[in-house]
């Protein structure tokens, strides 16, 4: 089965919401567990423990394991593991973008189901150019995985890249960066056509939707799905993510962490946190 069929069963169950496991240094401090692979390991289970039954997705952010070396990097792999066997899907906040063979050692790392951090789909950086990709996209294709693809960030700095015109697409407008790999993407997805959602997806700020519609791009294009982060917390409401993302608010999955960690540490907490994230956006 592809990420998109699992991905389309999981949101018609449990709704929109991702939540976002993000250790930062100062929420291990405020949750009373200790700046290293012990303290990620017990910070992970809580959040697993909270989401299980709840939500469909969880999404680590690898920076923050990275950020303690090889246990950190140990935890990370556990809670994967404890994820996926909780019934839930791992999004990998990585990022990850090169070319040529390093782009295929990222993919492999990453999406190879037989390799320590297996995940279910990987987050990947398309600014070397969509075709640095290919290893990647043949990757998901492969091992029936997904890949988010960053198009429309939240960050303003972003939207210098992102939003800079490319070749002409009509005579009234040109396309834009973003516009470019939103188009690509839907081209990766022919192969998906019968399916409910596409396997490659799209990164999709939840602040930064409008300007979509805004720049002429089509976001339900090839049905990719949608990793919107930037809810709670980063400011955007369930109110603005309907509006911003129109005819695609089916295809996209929203990301919370600090919004819901907030809640933490005691697991009363978190679940209604979670319960409340995911009853504002169904």
């Amino acid at each position: 089965m592809s990420f998109g069929e699992r991905l389309a069963q999981v949101m018609d169950t449990y709704g929109h919401l991702c939540v976002g496991i993000d250790p930062h240094p100062e929420i291990l401090r405020d949750w009373g567990l200790p700046e290293d692979g012990t303290g990620l390991k017990e910070f992970g289970q809580r959040i697993i423990e909270a989401a299980a039954g709840r939500v469909g997705v969880v999404k680590p952010q690898v920076a923050f394991f990275e950020n303690y070396g090889v246990s950190g990097m140990q935890a990370l792999a556990e809670l994967i593991r404890s994820a996926k066997e909780a019934g839930m899907l791992v999004i990998a906040d990585a990022k990850r973008g090169d070319i040529g063979s390093t782009m295929a050692a990222y993919a492999s790392a990453w999406l190879n189901p037989e390799k320590d951090f297996a995940v279910d789909a990987l987050t990947v950086s398309p600014y070397l150019g969509f075709g640095s990709l290919s290893p990647a996209v043949q990757a998901a294709h492969r091992y029936g995985a997904g890949l988010f693809v960053l198009a429309l960030t939240s960050n303003p700095e972003g939207q210098q890249v992102q939003l800079a015109q490319g070749h002409p697409r009509t005579e009234e407008r040109q396309s834009t960066v973003a516009g470019q790999i939103v188009e690509q993407v839907a081209s990766s997805n022919v192969v998906y056509a019968d399916q409910p959602l596409g396997s490659i997806g799209l990164v999709v700020g939840a602040t930064t939707a409008h300007l979509a519609a805004e720049y002429g791009i089509d976001l339900a294009e090839g049905r990719p799905p949608i990793l919107a982060p930037g809810y709670g917390a980063q400011g955007a409401t369930a109110q603005q993510l309907r509006a911003g993302f129109g005819a695609a608010w089916e295809q996209v999955l929203v990301s919370s962490s600090r919004g819901i960690l907030a809640a933490g540490p005691q697991q009363a907490d978190l679940v209604s946190a979670i319960e409340s994230s995911r009853a504002e956006l169904s």
